[in-house]
């Protein structure tokens, strides 16, 4: 076989239904859109959500909560996630997004103690829990808070 053998499946290929070309094609003059009323008229029909005059339904439904637009963005790591980095390596936001352990740009990175480490890193993150920065100290490591 060769490329410019390839070609499609019987049936799986359909050509796109033509309207508006003549009586003989089956769907001319009025091109399947009836005959009068809003939907026949070009720019016609109806917004999305319209429900013909009677209440929306999101406006029937009642609402809740609030979003609070100015909440923190926190990523979280824990000492577990730390097994990837070689002994005595400097772990700092560059490095933690190479790396895949948190995504793009966030206000604050939170380092806790879930996990054990057993040899020295130093650490550069925004925050830390007392459990976190005992393991790493214990294992040789220093914990700067950034």
């Amino acid at each position: 076989m060769k490329l410019h053998e390839l070609a499609p499946a019987d049936g799986s290929r359909k050509n796109k239904k033509r309207v508006g070309r003549g009586n003989a094609s089956g769907s001319g003059k009025t091109a399947g859109r009836g005959n009068k009323g809003q939907n026949s008229r070009s720019g016609g029909g109806v917004r999305p959500g319209f429900e013909g005059g009677q209440m929306p339904i999101h406006r029937r439904l009642p609402k809740r909560g609030f979003t609070n637009i100015f909440k923190k963005q926190v990523s979280i790591i824990n000492i577990r996630d730390l097994e990837r980095f070689e002994s005595g390596s400097l772990v700092d936001e560059t490095l933690l997004i190479q790396k895949g352990l948190i995504k793009g740009k966030r206000c604050t990175i939170k380092l806790l103690g879930k996990g054990d480490i057993s040899y020295p890193l130093v650490v550069k993150v925004n925050s830390v829990s007392n459990g976190a920065r005992e393991k790493i100290e214990a294992a040789g490591g220093t914990v700067e808070v950034v």
